[in-house]
């Protein structure tokens, strides 16, 4: 019988076509199809949007390609520790599957939750949209900030 080459090059013996005591038929149990179908389906229903995040001294900047998405499409939610930003990118309905030699853009929904690495403001957040480029400006806490109060005398 001749070696393979992944045999030759590791030193490596196939067992293939030679029979062992140690050989047993073991019956290897499956997972329900039913979860395995389930996780599946909600892997398929959600996309993950890419993005850039960066900061300045003042801000955190959040970068994300949206273009074919309607503002009215897209939802933006900021806690001061957290960004969610959701939305949907409608495909075209007038092309059938059958169609299509190559089909690699993503249609769907989408969303992507990000931990930010300072608090924010969340009064003070901007979001904008040009070209297909969102754009969310944070602006960071100063924590450093001082405010001297005056005292009343009543």
């Amino acid at each position: 019988m001749k070696q393979s080459f992944f045999e030759r090059l590791t030193g490596a013996i196939s067992l293939k076509d030679r029979s062992s005591d140690f050989e047993e038929n073991v019956p290897v149990e499956q997972p329900p199809q039913s979860s395995f179908s389930q996780w599946e389906t909600e892997e398929a229903q959600e996309g993950e949007l890419a993005v850039d995040v960066y900061q300045t001294n003042e801000s955190i900047i959040i970068q994300a390609m949206v273009a074919g998405v309607a503002s009215e499409d897209l939802s933006v939610s900021v806690t001061r520790e957290m960004v969610t930003i959701k939305g949907r990118r409608e495909g075209p309905k007038e092309i059938s599957a059958e169609n299509y030699f190559y089909q690699e853009l993503y249609w769907g929904a989408f969303s992507r939750t990000i931990l930010l690495p300072a608090e924010v403001e969340t009064e003070e957040v901007e979001a904008t949209e040009k070209h297909g480029l969102l754009t969310i400006r944070l602006p960071k806490i100063d924590k450093e900030r001082r405010q001297t109060i005056k005292i009343k005398s009543i």
